[in-house]
């Protein structure tokens, strides 16, 4: 394709309709991919040469290859944590914090807070820890998910010391934004214009404290919860349910937690964790690793397992991380077909029209976040978009804070909203949640924060 056209479009609404229908993310990315494919060349050999081609590409990268090894190591250290009672142990002491739902999740909020290093480090960590805590309480697995989600992207965009801050300083940097070195003060600079976060940060703290109540689909979980079960099908159709949410083994898991296992098993690698990211430049991987090679002496120590079962329980984490895996590598397949339709100019071409100094950060804010939904891609929808939005701004004499805050506001809206994105499927794996069922939960809260934006945008300019 070697102009942008409306058929662009039709990839991301077949993922959509798709993923909503069949509850199953990547066929459902797969399929997209295919369907995108085919509107570039409709012979076969040719499209599965291409999606050949795509695929090992997406697998050589860099990104990918980091992802894979965070995300499945820090599935390895989960087991270990969970094995040791650890969890357990932290989830009991929770408790004596926690009086009631609120309280449960006002603990989840702060735990998102804290660990503002990395969205991904956030998810898995916060949801983690606080599930069996909001399961004795009887919340929803899918209301936890959206607090873990509000608190993951949306947090870290708002702190320079995070794996946000650096990676979008250096592409600052790179495109001509910023000199070099001043990368994350010319970030520091756009936070306070970064509405989306700010609001979407606001507007989970007021569905806490039960200010916005539960509606729609989450007020659906919420009562499908109190009864014990969860949503198995689609929102739309009869609920079947199952046993997740069995408060009876829950009570039981809490009592074992007791007697086997002990708060520092958790508490350890956990900061261990957090102060090794923070010192190996915001470099979780590094943190991983450092923290690995002291978890597992420190565990041997105490004779809690040997060294052939703490084996065995970090395979068998590694691959509960499988499918979140899959998920974010299916995405990367079909944002690269998005990519070749020429999508990105599709919607920024559509809107040119209303490109003006004081339009500029409204129309910027609603055409990526647009494209961040439907790609699945925020960091790299940013990295695709900035040469060509930024000389526009410029060239408008538009506000470069203001235009900046926007862009990082549609990457945060995109990394939560997007049914597939890295950050919604983790922040699902995390919480124990159905992918489809926590995007559906949390869309009509996040398009609250992101109309409100889009408000703020037009009146700040």
């Amino acid at each position: 394709m070697t102009e942008p056209s409306a058929l662009s479009l039709i990839p991301p609404l077949v993922v959509l309709v798709l993923a909503i229908w069949l509850r199953m993310p990547i066929l459902a990315l797969i399929i997209g991919a295919i369907s995108g494919l085919i509107i570039l060349n409709p012979n076969i050999e040719t499209i599965l040469t291409s999606f050949s081609d795509i695929s090992l590409k997406v697998m050589q990268d860099e990104t990918i290859g980091w992802l894979i090894l965070v995300c499945g190591s820090f599935g390895a250290l989960i087991a270990l944590l969970v094995r040791t009672g650890g969890a357990s142990a932290f989830g009991h002491s929770a408790l004596k914090l926690t009086k009631g739902p609120k309280s449960s999740l006002f603990m989840a909020f702060i735990l998102g807070v804290v660990i503002f290093i990395d969205d991904y480090l956030n998810a898995l960590t916060v949801g983690e820890s606080m599930k069996r805590v909001t399961d004795k309480f009887k919340v929803s697995r899918e209301m936890l998910a959206y607090v873990v989600d509000s608190t993951a992207a949306p947090i870290c965009v708002l702190v320079p010391l995070s794996t946000w801050a650096v990676f979008f300083g250096g592409l600052l940097v790179d495109n001509g934004v910023a000199e070099s070195g001043q990368g994350i003060a010319v970030y520091v600079s756009a936070i306070p214009y970064m509405l989306y976060a700010w609001l979407s940060v606001a507007v989970v703290l007021l569905v806490i404290l039960g200010v916005i109540p539960a509606f729609g689909p989450m007020k659906k979980a919420e009562l499908m919860a109190q009864q014990g079960k969860s949503i198995e099908v689609d929102l739309n159709e009869d609920v079947h349910t199952s046993d997740d949410y069995a408060v009876k083994a829950i009570e039981d898991e809490f009592k074992n937690a007791q007697s086997k296992g002990k708060l520092h098993n958790f508490l350890v690698p956990i900061l261990l964790l957090i102060g090794f990211t923070i010192y190996f430049d915001i470099d979780v991987w590094k943190g991983l690793l450092a923290t690995l090679c002291v978890t597992l002496p420190y565990y041997a120590f105490q004779k809690l397992m040997s060294l052939s079962e703490m084996l065995d329980q970090m395979f068998d984490g590694f691959k509960s991380m499988l499918p979140a895996i899959g998920t974010v590598v299916a995405a990367f397949i079909f944002k690269d077909v998005c990519n070749q339709l020429l999508l990105p100019q599709f919607i920024i071409e559509s809107l040119s029209g209303y490109m003006t100094a004081e339009l500029l950060p409204a129309v910027v804010f609603v055409s990526m976040a647009v494209l961040a939904f439907a790609t699945g891609s925020s960091w790299g929808i940013f990295a695709v978009t900035i040469p060509i939005v930024m000389p526009l701004a410029y060239s408008l004499d538009a506000n470069i804070p203001l235009v900046i805050g926007a862009l990082l506001s549609a990457s945060s809206f995109g990394s939560q909203a997007c049914f597939y994105s890295d950050s919604t499927v983790l922040a699902a794996q995390g919480s124990g949640c159905n992918l489809v069922s926590h995007a559906i939960t949390q869309l009509p809260y996040a398009l609250i924060a992101a109309i409100l934006a889009c408000i703020g945008f037009l009146i700040i300019a």
